[in-house]
C-alpha cells in the first residue's frame, strides 16, 4: 500500500485559499453585474430582475463563505468540538433545491475535524451530481467516534475516478487547486484515525469514513 504524500503547509493553504475563491467569485460577480444592470436601465421589469439576480446571487455567496468557514476553516482550539448536527443546516443551505439534502445525524458533539471532514465528503457528492438529486447522510456508531456515509442517487451519477487516490493521499497526478478539495479530506480523515471507503455506480455513489 503507497504512502499518503504530504504537501508543503504553504501550498496545502494556497491551494485551499484557490479552492475559496473560485467558489466564491461567480456569485459575488453575478452581483456586480446585477448592480451593473441597476444602472444602466431603469425600467421597472429589468430592475426587478436584477434584484432578483442580486438577492439569489448574494444567498449564494453567503452559503459558500458559512460552508467554506467550518469545511476549510478554523473553528476555535485544535481540540475545540462541534455540533455534527450544523454540517447537516450547512449542507441544505448549500445544496439544496438542487440536490435535496436528508440528513440523519442526531445533534452531537464530536471533534471539528470529523465535522470538517463530514462537510467535505458531501461537498464531493453533491459534485457527483451537478444536474440534481437525492443526498442521504446516516451516522456509523454514535457519540464522539461516530463514523458516517454520504451516499447521493440521481437518474445520472458520475464520481470522478480521480477521488478514490485523492482522498487517500496516493493521486497518480500531481495534487493542484483543482483536485485539493478531496485530498485535503483524506487528510483530516487520517488525522481522526478514519478511513474512506467509496463505491459508486451509474445511478448512486457512497462515501463512508469509519
Amino acid at each position: 500500500m503507497s504512502t499518503p504524500i504530504e504537501l508543503d503547509a504553504l501550498d496545502l493553504s494556497a491551494m485551499l485559499c484557490s479552492k475559496v475563491c473560485h467558489d466564491v467569485i461567480n456569485p459575488v460577480a453575478a452581483m456586480e453585474n446585477g448592480f451593473q444592470l441597476l444602472e444602466m436601465d431603469q425600467k421597472p421589469e429589468s430592475r426587478e430582475e436584477a434584484m432578483k439576480l442580486i438577492r439569489h446571487s448574494a444567498v449564494q455567496a453567503t452559503a459558500k463563505l458559512k460552508f467554506a468557514r467550518i469545511a476549510f476553516g478554523s473553528s476555535g482550539s485544535p481540540t475545540a468540538q462541534i455540533d455534527i448536527g450544523d454540517a447537516g443546516d450547512l449542507g441544505k443551505q448549500l445544496f439544496e433545491p438542487d440536490v435535496k439534502v436528508e440528513f440523519s445525524i442526531p445533534k452531537t458533539l464530536v471533534p471539528k475535524n470529523r465535522v470538517k471532514l463530514l462537510l467535505n465528503l458531501m461537498l464531493i457528492a453533491a459534485g457527483a451530481v451537478p444536474r440534481g438529486g437525492v443526498m442521504k447522510v446516516d451516522p456509523i456508531g454514535a457519540g464522539e467516534t461516530m463514523g458516517f456515509t454520504v451516499n447521493v442517487t440521481a437518474e445520472r451519477v458520475r464520481l470522478q475516478p480521480v477521488i478514490e487516490g485523492l482522498l487517500a493521499g496516493t493521486p497518480a497526478e500531481p495534487v493542484t487547486a483543482q483536485t485539493i478539495q478531496p485530498f485535503y479530506a483524506g487528510i483530516l480523515a487520517r488525522e481522526q484515525g478514519m478511513k474512506i471507503a467509496v463505491s459508486s455506480d451509474a445511478a448512486s455513489a457512497t462515501l463512508s469514513a469509519q
